[in-house]
């Protein structure tokens, strides 16, 4: 039970240092943490207790068998109440209804009411299993129900819900069926058997949390290092802008003197050189100017603007490089958002381009947008080449691009359109598959439309995404 008790606290501990403002981490961290509050009961029982009685300490005897029988119950009727509200956060049906504000109250009265009115622990019957049975199985097996029925819209919020679903569900029903359902059955101290469940959870959870994430943990640690990338670039370009511009300055100028001097000694081989100069410093200053531009902070100048209008006459702009592919647009005409319209024409211009370099041949490109109740999400998908799952990792990251032939490409067009969705509070996120094609998600909160009188479609928990990567 050492093992259990470790791991589980450490879980909790680790889940609200990532983010203690969201919900569901620290719901999830009450769970673990009320765990191991049996595991901790089962370790004062067998090894701390036997010792101290040995030892003939009586005082210390009490208070540790007091500890044990607080750590015991707080176990029975803090994990099933934690999971139904994990639950009840996780699939956000409840939070639109009447009940969202009383539910927690609620579903806290039982627990409250054993604790008042049935018997106090006891090594044998620490709790009274057929009463208690009553309302914590319910809560885990509804809890379970409203997890497993989550709907995902979003790819990597889809392979997450599964995830969830894996490490979730089996240990706590089990926990239900250990814990409540056999001792109610007359089959006591069944949870020593929990630990092999956990032995199999535990370190499933800790390979899905490091490869990809839980909860959208690992999103957030990717959001947070791709935007200290950018800060450490944006920091960077700015020194070496100023310092190249000063530097041309002073080329420019003696190329100036030195142009004037061969004019008067009728040197045109040296002019002829001398124009070469000039135009590689002008070249490399303006080289070093557009990457600053695209990492630079972005300067936010809001107004309404119509969604569907602006990406009608983006498509127009870029009809010569659209002539072979087959564009389908679905947008309500009514929706209008509040956004920069200049920063996000160019982002959505640089993902459509990307969409037509990758169909060289041809294609479709269809762009329609959902809307739940938090999100707004525009879907770019196109029917190209698509991108392998080393590639897809890589590309968000500043500089990355597989478009070696260009000399002015510096792969900076998804790092900049990141940032344009950051800076409006969304995310942007992507899926592909060689030779499938890719879609890109740009998702803006729904606070940002100017006239809510759309239907929504199935909402989507996302408190803590930051961005994907794939």
């Amino acid at each position: 039970m050492q093992f259990v008790l470790i791991a589980l606290w450490l879980i909790a501990v680790l889940l609200i240092i990532i983010d203690p403002r969201s919900v569901m981490l620290r719901w999830m961290s009450a769970i673990a943490f009320t765990g191991g509050t049996g595991a901790l009961a089962a370790v004062l029982d067998s090894s701390l207790v036997p010792y101290l009685e040995i030892m003939s300490n009586q005082a210390i005897v009490t208070l540790t068998n007091q500890v044990q029988a607080v750590s015991s119950v707080l176990s029975y009727y803090g994990v099933p109440y934690s999971f139904a509200m994990l639950a009840l956060q996780y699939n956000t049906w409840f939070h639109h209804t009447r009940l969202n504000k009383v539910l927690p109250y609620l579903l806290l009265l039982p627990p409250v009411l054993c604790l008042l009115f049935t018997p106090w622990y006891t090594e044998a019957y620490p709790i009274d299993f057929p009463v208690v049975s009553l309302w914590a199985i319910p809560y885990i097996v509804l809890g379970s129900i409203l997890i497993i029925f989550k709907k995902e819209r979003l790819p990597a919020m889809q392979r997450t819900h599964l995830f969830t679903c894996l490490t979730l569900i089996p240990p706590l029903v089990c926990f239900a069926i250990l814990n409540y359902l056999l001792p109610t059955l007359g089959f006591y101290r069944m949870w020593v058997y929990n630990i092999w469940s956990l032995a199999v959870i535990v370190p499933f959870f800790v390979f899905t949390f490091l490869k990809y994430g839980f909860f959208g943990v690992r999103l957030l640690i990717e959001g947070r290092k791709l935007d200290s990338t950018l800060r450490a670039i944006t920091s960077g370009t700015a020194i070496l802008n100023h310092a190249i511009k000063n530097d041309i300055g002073k080329i420019r100028l003696f190329s100036e003197k030195m142009n004037h001097y061969a004019e008067q000694t009728n040197q045109p081989e040296l002019i002829e050189d001398l124009k070469i100069i000039a135009s590689a410093s002008e070249h490399i200053r303006e080289m070093i100017g557009r990457v600053h531009e695209q990492t630079q902070e972005i300067p936010m100048k809001l107004s309404v603007v119509s969604l569907k209008e602006m990406l009608q006459h983006l498509l127009q702009q870029l009809q010569p490089y659209l002539h072979n592919v087959e564009v389908k647009l679905e947008i309500p005409a009514e929706l209008h958002l509040q956004c920069d319209e200049a920063q996000l024409k160019e982002t959505l211009s640089n993902i459509i381009m990307n969409a037509a370099e990758a169909m060289p041949q041809g294609g479709l490109l269809a762009i329609k947008v959902f809307i739940t109740k938090k999100y707004v999400v525009l879907e770019i998908r196109d029917t190209g080449i698509g991108m392998e799952k080393s590639v897809l990792k890589q590309s968000l990251e500043p500089f990355y691009t597989t478009k070696t032939a260009s000399r002015n490409n510096f792969g900076l067009g998804l790092a900049y359109c990141y940032n344009v969705l950051k800076k409006h509070g969304g995310t942007l996120e992507l899926r592909s598959e060689k030779g499938k094609g890719t879609s890109v998600f740009l998702s803006f909160p729904a606070k940002l439309i100017q006239k809510q009188n759309y239907t929504t479609e199935e909402n989507y928990e996302s408190d803590q995404i930051a961005h994907r990567r794939g």
